[in-house]
């Protein structure tokens, strides 16, 4: 480390909130006062070095992580969280904090892969949900067939989507708005908790339906809890009309009113049985004593939490981080090494595990490939003919 490099405060609180922790929390784990953290992070004082290397241990960050500054070109917008008014604002912080530093993994990964452009209609004529929904499958030639990996189709039409874990039930999915240089991101994460296809493919569509929907501008503090609800009501909306749309679902519907007749629906339109008995009651395919009914038959079979066909169809998991990863590696633009020091050159210094969580990859892909030494080898020949 450059010992001529200041402190910096900001990162201090970066790592704090990025592990989930308020001040008083990692006070006591650092042991010294509230006061003190607070100091650091405002940068009114300077950690000691004994210090320093106690919140070190406390965060799990590397040293020179704190002593980077931050860049200045990246605007970033709201994060809308599914439940966001039932979740802690700690927890949303955290998961805030890691998109964040993705989006600055991404754009050095920018650097040397062609990602896809951000492919969405420049202007809308539909102001209604359903229309939103038809208009944007007719413009990325969808038809009004099933979607069978709503994963990739985000990824292919320029959106950025990882998984990884959230460390919060309650927090299934979650999308964030970026402009860097004057170009727009949108960052889409989807928790590994739950290991539902069906439910990460409304997930999916649902962080879809924030974007194309709310103002990513706004201050979500001054929002009540009655606003919270209905932008998500507007969220699982598009995304019911997205995934199941009206006229080619309400044909598969000959038996709505018979439970076991979704479990066959949900093999071809790869959603959850209980998100089409909520469509099949919207399009007035049930009565409503009807759907009360299957939502009944839902819950007593333990179906709200693992449904059939769970353990049998594949969850759809992002893969062009991965894919872009893989590729600089493979063909030789790069080794391990030099991608973990390139991004720590661009400000950014983490420990290689930490990158492969933040972009999903499979452990160990940065760790250097090991070239075993041979402890024997030939001779020189001897051979003077």
């Amino acid at each position: 480390m450059n010992n001529l490099k200041q402190f910096n405060g900001n990162r201090l609180k970066s790592a704090r909130v990025y592990r989930g922790l308020t001040i008083a929390g990692l006070a006591e784990k650092a042991g010294v006062s509230k006061q003190a953290i607070s100091q650091y992070e405002n940068n009114k004082n300077t950690p000691s070095l004994e210090t320093l290397m106690h919140i070190i241990h406390c965060l799990g960050f590397p040293r020179d992580y704190f002593y980077e500054q931050d860049e200045n070109n990246i605007s970033i917008g709201n994060t809308y969280f599914r439940s966001m008014a039932t979740t802690n604002k700690k927890e949303h912080a955290a998961q805030i904090e890691k998109t964040k530093i993705l989006s600055y993994i991404f754009r050095y990964l920018d650097n040397f892969v062609q990602f896809p452009e951000l492919n969405l209609p420049a202007t809308t004529n539909n102001s209604e949900i359903e229309g939103l929904a038809l208009e944007l499958r007719d413009y990325w030639g969808l038809g009004l067939e099933p979607i069978p990996n709503m994963v990739r189709l985000l990824e292919k039409n320029g959106f950025v989507v990882t998984s990884f874990a959230t460390n919060e039930e309650k927090i299934d999915a979650f999308s964030q708005s970026q402009r860097s240089d004057g170009k727009l991101y949108y960052f889409i994460v989807l928790g590994n908790e739950k290991k539902s296809a069906s439910r990460r493919q409304f997930d999916a569509a649902h962080e879809l339906g924030h974007i194309l929907l709310h103002d990513w501008q706004c201050d979500l503090d001054l929002m009540s809890r009655e606003e919270f609800k209905q932008i998500e009501q507007e969220a699982n909306q598009f995304a019911a009309e997205f995934l199941l749309p009206k006229q080619s679902f309400l044909n598969d519907l000959i038996y709505p009113n018979k439970l076991d007749y979704y479990v066959e629906l949900k093999k071809k339109w790869k959603v959850s049985i209980a998100a089409m008995v909520v469509r099949a009651y919207q399009l007035n395919a049930l009565s409503y004593n009807q759907y009360q009914y299957l939502m009944r038959q839902i819950s007593k079979k333990g179906w709200r939490r693992k449904e059939p066909l769970d353990n049998i169809i594949k969850v759809p998991n992002p893969i062009l981080l991965q894919k872009a990863v893989d590729m600089i590696l493979a063909n030789g633009v790069l080794t391990e090494d030099e991608i973990v020091k390139g991004i720590s050159e661009n400000h950014l210094t983490l420990d290689r595990k930490e990158i492969e969580i933040l972009l999903g990859l499979k452990e160990g892909t940065l760790t250097p490939s090991q070239q075993s030494t041979p402890i024997i080898s030939l001779k020189p020949s001897n051979d003077s003919d």
